[in-house]
């Protein structure tokens, strides 16, 4: 009976899992690794005496992650929201505390890493709170808003306003105050997601049209109130006056002398000490100067392959938390995939914004990998009947 049990629950498992999105992942975690090599051999010869330093890591990494995103995927995704006997509280509760906690910790006592101290060192690992906060925005934003989905559909604006999201999204803010001090880029993600959640849930647009020109506001004092930011708007306007070993500069030859097909990979000029740190935020820009502007599309394509798989997980998924997951992680892709290509070709100010699954870093890769596992959950439980009643299922997953 034990084996027949535990045969049963395997298929469960895996009878709906989401193979495309998983090689999508897989693919992506591969050319990445593919792409952090080409573009860092020559930084870490030269400084390291070993030329597959970083390739060695990022691999490491992508494995961790890998199997990180398998085994979270076999868990019931609503294990995040439930209470237990021996925890009085949901563990998504512990996730995002843990998180605005290390957020608050680095603006303190971070880490520096190139002039920005948005680093908590553990030995010789370091870890970006921001990254974490991402996983914690969007279940506890999931917990939160599939709980308390009233309170923003009473049918009065106003009260939805000051009654519904502005009580919600108060501790969301305590988080953003300390990110968007250090890391603006990293606020605009993490604003992004909690936004789109809401966005998935209300039925009445007006005050967002209000919350949207509170945070614009916000992001313009922030930027023009920090002397580097104000001087990145002015070199983003007038790339001209740029230094020409300033770092967007030399990603924009690097796209230049790409042409249609590239150069070949392997093959690129400006990853040789013209750019600093190419294999992290700036690898779009070797990817196209190695496989052209068509690698580039195509890498793109990919990303908006991805993102629709994603959200079309967001659109089957058999509850209202299943479906605010997804959504909160398919607004992080898009937005960290816009936002990277659109600072590379200088289409925005800069700002540190990784490129997902591909460019290096342990941090932004497992909380990825980790995000895509709890996606792939959801869509291992479409397997439920959708004629059940939505908001019973939400009240017996909130049940103490």
């Amino acid at each position: 009976m034990k084996k027949k049990a535990q045969k049963k629950v395997i298929k469960n498992v895996f009878s709906n899992y989401d193979i495309v999105l998983t090689i999508l992942v897989v693919f992506l975690c591969a050319f990445g690794l593919i792409m952090v090599y080409s573009a860092s051999s020559y930084r870490a010869n030269y400084y390291y005496q070993d030329s597959t330093l970083y390739f060695r890591n990022q691999g490491y990494f992508i494995l961790g992650g890998i199997a990180l995103m398998v085994l979270i995927s076999m868990f019931d995704y609503r294990i995040w929201f439930k209470q237990y006997k021996y925890l009085p509280i949901p563990m998504v509760v512990i996730v995002f505390f843990i998180g605005a906690v290390l957020c608050w910790y680095v603006k303190f006592a971070g880490h520096s890493v190139g002039g920005s101290s948005r680093w908590i060192k553990l030995g010789p690992v370091s870890l970006q709170p921001s990254e974490l906060a991402k996983v914690g925005f969007v279940l506890f934003g999931t917990f939160l808003v599939a709980k308390l989905k009233k309170r923003l559909n009473t049918g009065k604006l106003w009260k939805n306003l000051f009654l519904g999201f502005v009580p919600m999204v108060l501790p969301f803010g305590l988080v953003l105050l300390p990110v968007v001090k250090l890391n603006l880029s990293s606020a605009i993600v993490l604003a992004a997601i909690i936004g789109t959640i809401f966005l998935c849930v209300s039925r009445e647009m007006g005050y967002f049209w209000i919350v949207l020109a509170l945070a614009v506001t916000v992001g313009l004092v922030a930027a023009f109130t920090e002397g580097y930011r104000a001087e990145r708007i002015e070199h983003w306007l007038n790339p001209e006056t740029m230094d020409q070993g300033d770092q967007i500069m030399q990603g924009l030859y690097a796209i230049g002398s790409g042409g249609l097909f590239g150069k070949g990979l392997g093959n690129s000029v400006q990853k040789l000490g013209n750019m600093p740190e190419v294999h992290t935020d700036m690898i779009f820009t070797i990817i196209c100067e190695e496989l052209g502007i068509i690698g580039g599309i195509a890498l793109i394509m990919l990303f908006m392959l991805l993102a629709w798989r994603v959200f079309k997980i967001a659109l089957n998924a058999p509850d209202l938390c299943g479906s605010l997951i997804a959504a909160g992680v398919f607004a992080q892709i898009a937005v960290q995939v816009i936002m990277n290509v659109a600072v590379v070709t200088n289409s925005m100010p800069a700002t540190g914004v990784p490129l997902p699954f591909v460019s290096y870093g342990g941090s932004s890769l497992l909380v990825l990998m980790a995000e895509m596992g709890i996606v792939l959950s959801v869509s291992n439980h479409t397997y439920r009947s959708y004629e059940e009643d939505e908001d019973a299922e939400d009240e017996e997953l909130f049940e103490e």
